[in-house]
């Protein structure tokens, strides 16, 4: 690829809706303070290129949740994250984690969610929480705190809910009286959907309200529902990388992303999990342009997407069209 296409994605203004905490570890700091190896670090939080499904992909998360259970660990987590970000010019940031995980050694989902917020606050970056309540089962307490400390916090770090986990295990379906909570009280929310489940779990989704999807790319398996995607304007938080090591397809060539851009269905795209998939939007945006057809115009057209579909103000999301409408003028000239 030309040193000027290079140069030019490296330095964009970036946009992340969809990235996990407890997946994107600042490994430096892992291994010096735990005393790590390579190897460890490879073993215990980084995926294979191809795992044998989501299911086995996400026990790189139980280390990190093991690690997770301070307000120091949870200030080093997001300070380190928030850092690495910026030095990667992403201008906005959604991150996402399920606060009911980290109450192990006696921390409230409230005393969780206030420590992360406190920390965000010291690195010169827009970002926000979205909250993930989690498939399971013994877990409706747990997800229903989690709802209330999301109400309490809206718009003041915390921007929205989140469904997660194991989705072909325990199907969206279920979640259906938590969601109307949610939506009575409205807070906004996404819902992991069209992963490792298939076009019932989006359809579910939909039903519930959400105005956008984690992942959503099995959608391209009913063109019925594609055309209702479309119509209802959802938003698909698009992770290719992710989905390759899930094995929802088998390269950057087959993924549907493009194949739903140019149909019309509003795509953005995501890391998932910086560590857990060894990557970030840099090489995700260079390995969609060197794989398909997709072009760097492509890629800034869902970065506008992305801002669209953030759960923030329209004054905010005018900033940040803002900023990179000016790049992309200054990188024409």
């Amino acid at each position: 690829m030309e040193k000027k296409v290079l140069n030019f994605i490296r330095n964009m203004p970036k946009v992340e809706l969809h990235l996990h905490l407890d997946g994107s570890l600042d490994v430096d700091y892992i291994k010096k303070k735990y005393n790590l190896t390579d190897k460890d670090i490879k073993d215990k939080m980084i995926a294979d290129e191809k795992c044998q499904n989501l299911n086995d992909y996400l026990t790189k998360f139980d280390f990190p949740i093991e690690i997770m259970q301070t307000k120091e660990e949870l200030e080093s987590a997001v300070y380190n994250l928030l850092v690495r970000l910026k030095s990667q010019n992403v201008i906005y940031v959604e991150i996402r984690f399920a606060p009911q995980f980290h109450t192990k050694k006696g921390l409230s989902q409230e005393e969780v969610v206030k420590t992360v917020i406190n920390a965000k606050e010291k690195v010169n970056i827009k970002s926000n929480f979205i909250l993930c309540i989690m498939r399971g089962n013994d877990n409706e307490k747990a997800n229903y705190e989690t709802v209330e400390v999301a109400k309490k916090y809206l718009n003041k770090g915390v921007c929205a809910l989140d469904l997660a986990g194991a989705e072909a295990i325990f199907k969206t379906y279920k979640y259906e009286k938590i969601f109307k909570y949610i939506k009575d009280n409205n807070i906004p929310f996404t819902i992991h959907a069209g992963e490792a489940d298939g076009v019932d779990s989006i359809k579910s989704a939909i039903e519930f309200g959400a105005k956008r999807i984690g992942h959503g790319v099995r959608a391209i398996e009913d063109n019925e529902l594609v055309e209702q995607i479309k119509k209802k304007n959802i938003v698909l938080e698009v992770c290719p990388t992710s989905n390759i090591q899930t094995c929802i397809c088998g390269d950057y060539a087959s993924h549907p992303i493009s194949k739903l851009y140019f149909s019309g269905v509003k795509t953005t795209i995501n890391t998932d999990n910086m560590t857990v998939s060894n990557t970030t939007l840099e090489k995700e945006y260079l390995m969609l342009i060197e794989n398909t057809n997709l072009t760097i115009n492509d890629i800034v057209n869902m970065n506008f997407n992305s801002i669209n579909a953030a759960f923030i103000s329209n004054d905010e999301k005018d900033e940040l069209t803002k900023k990179i409408q000016e790049y992309k003028m200054e990188g024409e000239n």
